[in-house]
């Protein structure tokens, strides 16, 4: 006779009829034996409904002695009748906390080690025990609903998408290794000896010849590797969104691409999002907020007071100054009084960004109190505490350095500073595209050019004089959408002429035969025919942390790794046999602090 699991989802019972049966089907969430009664939580991944277990009410005695048997996280199915709950018996916390189930059946289908740690959200539990034991972890309702939300997503996505004409196309796991980007993940080759494949740190060259191939628009949920040093927003691999498209110009792609955010937040979150989206250029996102990532959820801009304080007799202003440097200030709300511990802890923290120190002025109603106020006069203090918008209970801070450190370093101090004073608000999403990327940095370590984004990128054509005579100063068509102070995405027209493409090459100091090595099918696939395009790879693990309030990116992936790249629930990465490396031509040289090989 066939088992029968279940009639509904726990959540479901909450809309049934009175005294309708049920049969249902999860795990044991709570036990509680208070001797000839007992109420048990059923949770499944739709939620929790309270069981109750009754012989006054109908359970029969061989039930009662098979209830006497659970525990935690054993995995049940039982049948009884769904009944209403005292009034002084509700539970407004869950959504059948109206309700109960009389239970008449119960088979125990598994049992249950007691876990390493509770089942439940709102735990501390260290994140290696929860990484090790993710099977688990999974269990709980936060990290289940998190999932739901990057489902939901990407089904949204991929919906519209196909709406607007776009293909889903595969593009390989195996290809060749590449410069230009992070290190690569290396795949020996079995049957060519002495040769690798690559992981894709991206599909950027495949997607750009689907464009070649006349497909016109494309998209996929292209899983990306990159062997690089990793953070709380970063993963050695990941999954990414990638576009692509031919015949478009760039304000109408990027308002698809806005629509498409606002479809998705309106669909999984319930969130409108204002639209058009703002832009801003990278100079003005360094300049004001330090990041060419800003979140522009609060205010603290850092201001400019180079001119206010130049004429001032103070040494270290005039030196910076002189020497071609900038001072800037950023005014943090209600912190004039301040201890002297207080203000030397926000030294430190820019310290550790380059800078020397902080001058400060501290504003305390009509009186102004400042660490350098013996250099300056009263109405030079008043101008730059006016230049940043200073106000009363306010503490103006003040950076003196190379722009690049200034920038960088109260740009970190003013999202620290958001954090610490909880000017951040919670709920809000504020997306703005990020523009006029400079196309080439100076790399002196290397000596030479280097792409920002990728050797790909279209350069504004009003530049492209200058990449033979000032290649920094050359503009990319490029764009990021930032939401929330993370990169959420980034893109640019590319390149579709060969010669072009040559020239970009010839800057980053590849010789005509370095770049036909790399890149020839490429440059030969130019020739034939190449419509303009470009497009955009999101990243949706990154996303879906922003839209799920997650606290790392983690916490958005099933079975991730962990900071220094393990997979603790598997331990990989591991050691392989001498066979397989034999079978690969391959042989290790290791040092002796490293596990020998084959020891599995």
């Amino acid at each position: 006779m066939t088992q029968q699991y279940r009639t509904h989802a726990v959540a479901e019972t909450a809309h049934v009829e009175e005294n309708t049966t049920v049969t249902l089907s999860g795990w044991v969430q709570r036990r509680r034996d208070l001797g000839s009664l007992m109420f048990v939580d059923l949770r499944d991944r739709s939620g929790i409904v309270q069981l109750v277990f009754d012989p006054e009410r109908g359970t029969p005695d061989d039930v009662m002695q098979r209830a006497d048997q659970l525990r935690n996280e054993y995995v049940i199915t039982v049948g009884g009748q769904v009944v209403r709950r005292d009034p002084g018996a509700v539970n407004p916390k869950i959504a059948t906390g109206h309700i109960e189930v009389v239970v008449s059946t119960l088979t125990i289908l598994n049992a249950a080690k007691t876990p390493p740690f509770y089942i439940q959200d709102n735990i501390d539990v260290d994140e290696s025990l929860r990484l090790k034991y993710r099977y688990l972890d999974l269990r709980r309702p936060v990290m289940q609903n998190m999932l739901m939300v990057r489902h939901k997503a990407v089904k949204v996505f991929r919906d519209f998408l196909d709406k607007h004409g776009f293909i889903e196309v595969e593009t390989p796991m195996l290809t060749r290794s590449t410069p230009e980007g992070a290190r690569d993940y290396l795949v020996p080759s079995r049957v060519h000896p002495g040769e690798f494949y690559a992981l894709p740190q991206s599909p950027q060259l495949f997607k750009q010849l689907l464009m070649v191939s006349g497909l016109e628009r494309y998209f996929q949920f292209a899983r990306c590797f990159r062997d690089e040093d990793l953070r709380a927003d970063r993963q050695p691999e990941f999954t990414q969104l990638d576009i692509e498209q031919s015949f478009i110009p760039l304000d109408e792609f990027q308002a698809m691409m806005e629509e498409m955010m606002q479809t998705a937040f309106r669909e999984v979150l319930g969130v409108e999002i204002p639209a058009p989206f703002q832009r801003m250029p990278y100079r003005e996102a360094m300049e004001t907020y330090g990041s060419d990532k800003p979140d522009l959820r609060f205010g603290l801009p850092l201001v400019d007071i180079s001119e206010y304080v130049r004429d001032a007799d103070f040494r270290v202003f005039r030196e910076v100054l002189d020497n071609g440097g900038v001072v800037k200030a950023i005014s943090a709300p209600g912190c004039a009084k301040y201890s002297r511990k207080q203000t030397d802890e926000l030294v430190k923290f820019v310290q550790a960004y380059g800078l020397k120190g902080l001058a400060t002025i501290a504003v305390q109603g009509e009186e102004l109190k400042s660490s350098i106020a013996k250099f300056f006069s009263e109405d030079q203090l008043r101008a730059v505490v006016a230049a940043v918008g200073a106000a009363d209970g306010d503490l103006v801070l003040i950076a003196a350095a190379d722009r690049p450190t200034v920038n960088q370093a109260l740009g970190a101090l003013r999202q620290h500073l958001a954090r610490t004073l909880n000017l951040i608000p919670e709920g809000q999403f504020k997306f703005v595209w990020i523009t006029d990327f400079p196309l080439l940095s100076y790399d002196e370590e290397q000596g030479r050019y280097v792409a920002e984004h990728h050797p790909f990128t279209m350069p504004n054509l009003e530049d492209l004089p200058l990449l033979d005579t000032d290649p920094g100063a050359v503009r990319a068509q490029a764009y990021d959408l930032v939401l929330n102070g993370f990169e959420l995405g980034g893109g640019s027209m590319r390149i579709y002429q060969r010669e072009i493409q040559e020239k970009m090459f010839s800057v980053l100091g590849f010789t005509k035969e370095q770049a036909y090595q790399q890149f020839g099918f490429l440059l030969d696939a130019f020739e034939y025919g190449t419509p303009p395009h470009g497009g955009i790879a999101f990243g949706i693990d990154r996303l879906i942390m922003i839209m799920g309030n997650a606290k790392s990116l983690r916490d958005c992936i099933a079975f991730p790794k962990t900071s220094s790249g393990t997979d603790l629930l598997t331990d990989a990465p591991s050691t392989v046999t001498e066979a397989q490396l034999e079978t690969l031509h391959l042989e290790l040289r290791t040092s002796a602090s490293h596990a020998p090989v084959g020891s599995n």
